[in-house]
């Protein structure tokens, strides 16, 4: 396979797998934007989360939330729970690895918050402990995830989210969470302003 043929590969691949994720996760995606705005007019926010790639994700929607999407407009309360090195490795080294997002929680989160957890394999130990975490304090998990939703979605109750993008690559997976990021800052700029 020749290397041009290598990217047309990815690039059909990724709109399949966008194309498979549209007609299956918009209602779920609308439902999970509509939960968001309903904490934030609550005067809540939203806790995000997520291990490399996915960590990055994480940042770039409390970014999106802190700063602006696409419109000017004031800055809505979101904090990535994976920016802050100091903190992340204080919890490993004292703690455990397990413990760096639920320690984050049971000191930040309160009830009627929101957890955005982006995992492409649901098993991330520390993304449980998160979930658990935020259970306690009775915060609502919105959970972008891929793959068998893992053990991330045995754990999920009721009013919890999952958002589950229709694949096995995990390269696909973080692609169209990307777009369910844009997605939710979109429709939540469009339900608190409008236009």
């Amino acid at each position: 396979m020749s290397l041009q043929d290598r990217i047309i590969k990815h690039f059909s691949e990724s709109i399949q797998t966008k194309q498979d994720a549209m007609n299956s996760l918009s209602e779920l995606i609308a439902f999970a934007s509509q939960k968001m705005v309903e904490s934030l007019v609550n005067d809540k926010k939203i806790l995000a989360c997520g291990n490399g790639g996915s960590a990055g994700d994480a940042q770039h929607f409390s970014s999106e939330m802190l700063n602006r999407f696409e419109r000017e407009r004031p800055a809505l309360p979101a904090i990535a729970l994976t920016t802050d090195t100091m903190t992340i490795t204080s919890i490993a080294n004292d703690y455990h690895f397990d413990e760096i997002f639920a320690k984050q929680i049971r000191a930040l989160g309160q009830q009627g918050d929101i957890l955005l957890v982006y995992t492409s394999s649901g098993n991330s130990n520390n993304i449980i402990s998160a979930v658990k975490a935020a259970h306690d304090k009775e915060i609502s998990i919105i959970a972008l995830t891929g793959k068998d939703g893992g053990t991330l979605s045995s754990i999920l109750k009721e009013p919890d989210l999952e958002i589950r993008v229709p694949s096995e690559s995990t390269a696909r997976i973080q692609e169209v969470h990307l777009l369910i990021t844009h997605c939710l800052c979109d429709l939540i700029d469009h339900q608190l302003f409008g236009g």
